[in-house]
């Protein structure tokens, strides 16, 4: 089956605290962003990589892909005002592949195993996410009134999260809610059903300074599971 991957980047860096959108951010020498196209290069050369930014953020990014003499081939797309509407847009550069796993842009250290996992579950069945069992006590309410739920019944939910095309696109015909928190949220909504596989906690989302902090110390480690 032929693959593609969407990366979606769009984030503004507000809440790492800076101007510079956390995409660019650098990890260990290079941009984030950098590290999360190797990683699925080196998995398997022959995926189609697209890249979704937001339009102004393009030639920033090629600026720098010419600064870090970056090769890693990939097509990229100019994203829309939300992440539904960026998966939209790279949904509509994608013209064969069987397979589109979907991916954050600032999930840079994704293993091998994970990948893995995911693209072949997905041969099998519609869809697929990596996911990882909640290892921390959970309330279910408000400050002034909640309760204790089981947390055996709740996962974390990771990218990349990969679909069979045709279907894929055809939910995402849906028009945007906010109940759609992620892409098999999305699918879901259209009928179709999403199989769990096993993530990786070296799969961290930056979103916030420390998260930059953890990952490089993963980077540094060669953490790679």
């Amino acid at each position: 089956m032929k693959r593609s991957v969407i990366i979606v980047a769009g984030g503004s860096g507000s809440r790492m605290g800076g101007d510079l959108p956390k995409q660019f951010m650098e990890l260990e020498g290079l941009p984030v962003l950098m590290h999360t196209l190797q990683r699925f290069a080196d998995f398997d050369e022959a995926l189609e990589l697209v890249l979704v930014l937001p339009a102004h953020q393009i030639p920033v990014w090629q600026s720098l892909c010419l600064q870090h003499r970056f090769s890693v081939p990939h097509r990229m797309t100019p994203g829309g005002e939300t992440r539904h509407q960026s998966v939209k847009n790279g949904l509509s550069v994608i013209a064969d592949a069987d397979l589109v796993a979907i991916h954050d842009g600032v999930r840079p250290l994704v293993s091998p195993a994970t990948l893995a996992r995911c693209f072949e579950m997905a041969e099998k069945v519609p869809a697929v996410i990596p996911v990882l069992p909640v290892t921390e006590s959970l309330r279910e309410g408000q400050m002034g009134d909640s309760h204790p739920v089981d947390r055996s019944r709740f996962f974390s939910v990771q990218t990349p999260q990969v679909f069979h095309r045709q279907p894929l696109m055809k939910a995402y015909e849906l028009p945007w809610e906010e109940r759609f928190t992620d892409d098999a949220s999305v699918f879901e909504a259209s009928g179709g059903k999403v199989c769990l596989v096993e993530g990786n906690r070296e799969n961290v989302k930056i979103t916030h300074p420390e998260d930059l902090l953890v990952a490089a110390c993963y980077v540094k480690k060669g953490r790679n599971p």
